[in-house]
C-alpha cells in the first residue's frame, strides 16, 4: 500500500506541477482518498470481523495477511517464573493466544493460555460452559517455579460467540491470577482409610481391589495400532483410586476417551468440582484416536464416585 501510496503522490504533483499551498491540499486530499480506498478494499477481503473480535476479546491483535488469520496475544508481564533459575519473559513462552481464521460461513478459533497450577480450572470451566474445546493440558518446561501448565483450546462456529467465548476467559485468567485460583488441599493418609467401598461399587456398577488403603477401579478400552488389538492391560482403560474416609476422601485416576468423547467428560468432570491435572496422549496411531486425561477429587466418597460416573456415562 505504501508503493502504490506514493506512486498516486508523485503523480498528482506532475498533474500540479507547483508545491503552492492549494496544490498541496488537493493533492493531500487525493492522496487520502486513495489511502482509505486501498483500507476499504483491504479490510473487504478479510473474512474476520477484526473491530467485533478486538471488543469481544478485549484485546489488541495482528492480522497475519499470508495465513489469513487474526491473532490476539497477552503478555503475562506480570507473570514471575523461573526455570532452572532462569526469569522467564513473555518472549520466552509466558503469552497467552487465540488466532481466528475465516472458514466459509463459519470462524475457527485455536489458542494456548498459560496458567498457573490454581487458575486451570476455573479457567477451563468458563471455556467449556462457553462452547469451547479444551483440547490439551500439560507442561512446556521443567524445574519451573511457580509450576506454569498450558491450556490449549480451540472452536468452530459463530466468530461472535467464539470471540466472546475467548474474551471470557481471558477475563477469567486476569481475574484468578495471584492466587486467586482453587488449590484443593486435604489432610488424607490412605494408611488410616476406612472407606465404605460397597457404596462406590453400587455407584460405579464395578467392584475395585483395595490395596494399603486404596480402593482401585478400572474400566477397560480397547483399541488397535496396526490392526493389533490392545486393551486394559497395556494402558487402555479408565481407572479411579479411592482413599481417605467416607466424608473426607481423595480420588484421582486417569480417563481414556475417544476424541468425540473428551468435551463431555471434561464438562461432567468439571460440574462434578472434580479438578482436571492433564490432557495428552499415551499412544501415537492407535485407532480410534485415545486422549487421556488426569483428574484429582477432594470431597464424600459418594459425591467422587458420582462425579466419576457421571463422565463415564457420557462414553459410548
Amino acid at each position: 500500500m505504501r508503493l502504490l501510496c506514493g506512486n498516486t503522490f508523485h503523480s498528482a504533483l506532475f498533474l500540479f506541477g507547483k508545491f503552492d499551498i492549494s496544490s498541496m491540499k488537493i493533492v493531500y486530499a487525493f492522496l487520502f482518498a486513495a489511502v482509505v480506498l486501498l483500507d476499504d478494499q483491504a479490510l473487504a477481503e478479510v473474512k474476520l470481523n477484526i473491530p467485533g473480535i478486538e471488543q469481544n476479546t478485549g484485546m489488541r491483535g495482528k492480522y497475519d495477511e499470508k495465513e489469513d488469520i487474526f491473532k490476539v496475544t497477552y503478555p503475562q508481564n506480570g507473570l514471575f517464573v523461573t526455570v532452572a533459575g532462569v526469569k522467564l519473559t513473555p518472549p520466552m513462552g509466558l503469552s497467552s493466544w487465540a488466532a481466528f481464521k475465516n472458514a466459509g460461513d463459519k470462524t475457527i478459533v485455536t489458542g494456548d493460555f498459560v496458567l498457573l497450577e490454581d487458575q486451570v480450572n476455573p479457567v477451563m470451566s468458563v471455556a467449556l460452559e462457553n462452547g469451547l474445546d479444551v483440547t490439551a493440558l500439560h507442561n512446556h518446561f521443567f524445574w519451573d517455579t511457580p509450576k506454569v501448565m498450558f491450556m490449549h483450546l480451540g472452536g468452530i462456529g459463530d466468530e461472535g460467540k467464539l470471540s466472546a467465548a475467548i474474551g471470557k476467559v481471558f477475563n477469567k485468567l486476569k481475574e484468578t491470577a495471584g492466587g486467586q485460583g482453587t488449590a484443593p488441599w486435604a489432610d488424607i493418609n490412605p494408611a488410616e482409610s476406612s472407606l465404605g467401598t460397597k457404596k462406590i461399587d453400587r455407584i460405579l456398577g464395578k467392584e475395585g481391589d483395595l490395596s494399603n488403603g486404596v480402593y482401585k477401579i478400572i474400566f477397560g478400552r480397547k483399541v488397535k495400532m496396526k490392526e493389533n488389538e490392545i486393551g486394559s492391560a497395556m494402558g487402555v482403560n479408565t481407572w479411579a483410586a479411592f482413599a481417605g474416609k467416607d466424608d473426607k476422601a481423595v480420588v484421582d485416576g486417569d480417563f481414556a476417551v475417544y476424541e468425540e468423547e473428551l468435551r463431555r467428560v471434561l464438562t461432567a468432570l468439571r460440574k462434578a468440582n472434580i479438578n482436571i491435572v492433564a490432557i495428552h496422549n499415551h499412544m501415537i496411531m492407535e485407532e480410534p484416536r485415545v486422549v487421556f486425561l488426569h483428574y484429582w477429587g477432594l470431597g464424600p466418597a459418594e459425591e467422587l464416585a458420582k462425579g466419576i460416573k457421571s463422565a463415564l456415562d457420557t462414553q459410548k
